[in-house]
C-alpha cells in the first residue's frame, strides 16, 4: 500500500493519522442512538433557513413544516404507545387547509416530502423539522436512505419495526432507491410504520413516484413504487444550489508536497494515498463510514484520481457524505473533484448521488484551502 512522503519543511509536525489504518466496529444499538441530525445541521431551525425572495416554494415549505412539526402534538406526537397519531390527526382536522394537503388525512398520505435540487437547503429544512417535532430525542429518527437500510440490516427486519415504531417522527434524507431489494425492503418498512402511527419526513431530488427510475426495471416493482409514494405528499422546493451562489469556483488541487505537509501540520488529520483509500473502503461497510471518520480534523489526499468503477463510487459518495455531514475539510492532489466521475457515471442512473458527491466535496475542498498554507 503506497504511504505518501513525510514532510522535508514546515512548522513542526505530528504523525497523521491514516483512515486506512481504521477497522470500526459499530455495536446495532449504536446505529439507532446515531439516528440524529448530523453535526453540520446540530444549530440548524426553521429561522435560521433564509428564503430565496424569488423562489416562494422555499417560504412555503418552511410554513408546511412548521405546521407539520407542530401538528405532532405535545403529547408525544405520534407512533405506537402515544394514541396512534391521535396528536397529528387532530392538527389535520383543526387545519382544514394546506398542512392537510401536506401530510394527509385519513389512510392518505401521513408524511411531507420535499423534493428538490442540489443544495437548496432540503436537509436544513429536514432537520429543523426533526428539532421542532415535540417529543424527546429518543422518540424522534433522523437518518439517510442508505442509513435506514443499513439500520434494517444491522437490526433485522422484525426488530427494526419494532424499534422504530415507538418514534413520533421519521426523517428520511437523500431517498433513492437503487435496487429492488431495496425497494421492497424499504415499501414494507414504511408501511408497517404508518401502521404503528409514525410520521415520516423525507427529502430527495426524486419525485416519489419516479424512485427507482434509471437504476433498475422499476416497472416490474411498480406495486412497491406506488406504495412509497402514497405514503408522503410532495412538496416541491425550487432554488439553486446555494453552495454555488456568490462563492469562487472550486479551487484547483494542491500538490503533493503541500498535502502532506498539512496532514502533519494540523493535529486530527488524516493522510491517505488516494487509491488506497478507495480500496479500504471495499474492506468496512458503508454503515460504518461515520465511525471511520469520527474525530478526524482533517482529510489530506494525495494523488486523486477517477474513480475506476460503479461500486467503488457509490462507496465514494458514502464517505462524501459522512465527511460533509461532520463539515471535515479536505486538501487533496491529483485531478479536480469534478474530475472523479466518468461520464457515463454522471448520465447514468446514479447521476443525482454523484452530482451531490462533486457539490459536497467542492464545499469540503474550499474549506480545505487554508490547510497547509504557508
Amino acid at each position: 500500500m503506497p504511504t505518501p512522503a513525510s514532510p522535508t519543511s514546515g512548522p513542526p509536525s505530528t504523525a497523521p493519522l491514516s483512515l486506512c489504518a481504521r477497522h470500526p466496529r459499530v455495536p446495532a444499538e449504536r446505529l439507532v442512538a446515531a439516528m440524529v441530525p448530523p453535526p453540520r445541521f446540530d444549530s440548524v431551525r426553521f429561522a435560521t433557513y433564509v428564503p430565496d425572495p424569488g423562489r416562494p416554494s422555499q417560504r412555503e415549505a418552511v410554513e408546511v413544516l412548521s405546521a407539520f412539526a407542530a401538528g405532532l402534538g405535545t403529547g408525544g406526537g405520534t407512533g405506537a404507545g402515544s394514541g396512534s397519531g391521535s396528536g397529528l390527526r387532530r392538527w389535520l382536522r383543526r387545519d382544514g387547509g394546506g398542512a392537510r394537503r401536506a401530510a394527509g388525512t385519513g389512510g392518505g398520505p401521513r408524511g411531507v416530502y420535499l423534493d428538490g435540487g442540489y443544495g437548496v437547503g432540503k436537509t436544513h429544512l429536514l432537520a429543523s423539522l426533526w428539532h421542532a417535532a415535540p417529543a424527546p430525542a429518543e422518540r424522534k429518527a433522523f437518518g439517510t436512505f442508505v442509513e435506514l437500510t443499513h439500520l434494517v440490516g444491522a437490526l433485522g427486519f422484525q426488530q427494526a419495526v419494532t424499534t422504530l415504531s415507538g418514534h413520533a417522527l421519521l426523517c428520511i434524507d437523500e431517498f433513492e432507491l437503487d435496487d429492488p431489494g431495496d425497494t421492497v425492503l424499504v415499501s414494507s418498512l414504511l408501511g408497517r410504520l404508518v401502521e404503528a402511527g409514525v410520521a415520516l419526513a423525507a427529502t430527495s431530488n426524486t419525485l416519489p413516484g419516479r424512485l427507482g427510475e434509471g437504476r433498475f426495471a422499476s416497472a416490474d416493482f411498480l406495486r412497491e413504487i406506488q406504495g412509497l409514494s402514497a405514503h408522503f405528499r410532495s412538496l416541491r422546493i425550487d432554488g439553486e444550489d446555494y453552495r454555488h451562489r456568490g462563492l469562487p469556483e472550486a479551487p484547483a488541487p494542491a500538490d503533493t508536497a503541500r498535502v502532506v505537509r498539512a496532514a502533519h501540520a494540523v493535529p486530527g488529520a488524516a493522510l491517505d494515498d488516494f487509491p488506497a483509500l478507495l480500496a479500504h473502503l471495499a474492506t468496512v461497510h458503508p454503515s460504518r463510514y461515520g465511525a471511520l471518520v469520527d474525530g478526524l480534523s482533517a482529510v489530506c489526499l494525495t494523488d486523486v484520481r477517477p474513480v475506476p468503477d460503479q461500486a467503488t463510487a457509490l462507496r465514494l459518495v458514502v464517505l462524501a457524505d459522512r465527511l460533509y455531514d461532520r463539515e471535515v475539510p479536505v486538501l487533496a492532489s491529483g485531478v479536480p473533484f469534478d474530475a472523479l466521475f466518468g461520464e457515463e457515471m454522471l448520465t447514468g442512473g446514479y447521476r443525482k448521488k454523484y452530482f451531490r458527491a462533486v457539490s459536497r466535496l467542492t464545499a469540503l475542498a474550499r474549506d480545505g484551502e487554508r490547510l497547509g498554507a504557508d
